[in-house]
């Protein structure tokens, strides 16, 4: 049995690591737009980026496990569970990360980035619906006073979209994303029920670099590289992205689906930050207000007890 500070203490560290992962896959965003203008092709920077992560994470799994016996699983709820390298796990973990990816940068084709912005972050409200409907987690008053804070907070920060100028094919792929991550995140939380954290990591960073480089090899970009800066880019959103994962994996073990998918709102915030420190940008009525909405819903979702703090190693 664990007690009430115990808990309070583990939802704690669960919020903090999701919002720091959420600062680091709000950190890419940019260095995508940075290498895109300089001629670097789409999935060639996404390769270098999970080929950079997956390095990373595979080097730093070998270093922390030094002479630890190899085992094909932790036992957990369901018994032992496959070995993250096994091509099933490969595929879902790897394969729905560059779906979601994919969709996400493709709708910018059509769509302003604030607009695709606002339209991608409405994937919590899917992954409430969706965790309601299914039984996974209850939902109550806090739950949803802090989603609409947190969505009205992005809101503020991007605007609202005018209908009337929105692309229609835009629209439906960015939603097809936002869709995809919130059936995505719970798929997630499964796939560490008898493994380790950075086994699903190790997954979704290898399965990602395989999906990407079929691609770029198909396509005859994986070396069309323009210049040494759109590939340091590239790499160091791997970089960003391998301690990502990790965080949002660790955090969602312990906060579940709602919890985390409503904290890791923090990043569009943490984005137009960004761009207010790095490129300048003024800072808004908008921006501020949408800040401190979105901080207001992490806080509410503090005084709920933790659903996994158990589950939390």
């Amino acid at each position: 049995m664990i007690d009430a500070g115990s808990a309070r203490r583990a939802v704690l560290r669960g919020t903090l690591t999701v919002v720091v992962s959420a600062c680091g896959f709000g950190s890419i965003s940019p260095l995508t737009v940075m290498a895109t203008e300089r001629g670097m092709a789409l999935e060639s920077i996404q390769t270098w980026r999970y080929l950079t992560s997956a390095v990373l994470v595979l080097a730093y799994g070998w270093w922390v496990r030094r002479g630890v016996p190899a085992r094909p699983g932790v036992r957990g709820s369901r018994g032992p569970g496959a070995p993250w390298y096994a091509p099933r796990t490969l595929l879902i973990a790897g394969g729905g990360q560059a779906i979601v990816a994919t969709l996400a940068l493709a709708s910018l084709r059509w769509l302003p980035a604030a607009t695709a912005s606002f339209l991608f972050y409405t994937y919590p409200a899917w992954v409430t619906v969706i965790s309601t409907v299914r039984g996974l987690e209850p939902i109550d008053r806090t739950r949803v006073m802090a989603l609409l804070l947190a969505l009205g907070g992005i809101g503020a920060m991007v605007g609202a979209p005018s209908a009337a100028a929105l692309s229609p094919v835009g629209v439906m792929v960015i939603l097809a994303g936002a869709l995809v991550y919130a059936l995505y995140i719970p798929v997630l939380n499964g796939l560490q029920r008898g493994r380790d954290t950075l086994d699903v990591t190790k997954a979704i960073c290898v399965g990602g670099a395989l999906g990407f480089t079929g691609w770029s090899v198909s396509s005859g970009a994986l070396f069309d590289v323009p210049d040494p800066a759109a590939l340091a880019a590239s790499m160091l959103q791997g970089a960003l992205a391998s301690g990502a994962f990790f965080g949002f994996l660790a955090g969602l073990r312990v906060l579940g689906n709602v919890r985390t998918a409503i904290t890791s709102t923090v990043e569009p915030f943490w984005t137009t930050m960004l761009g207010v420190v790095l490129l300048g940008q003024p800072v808004g009525a908008g921006t501020i207000a949408g800040g401190a909405a979105i901080m207001g819903a992490v806080l509410l979702l503090q005084r709920q007890a933790p659903i996994r703090a158990g589950r939390s190693s």
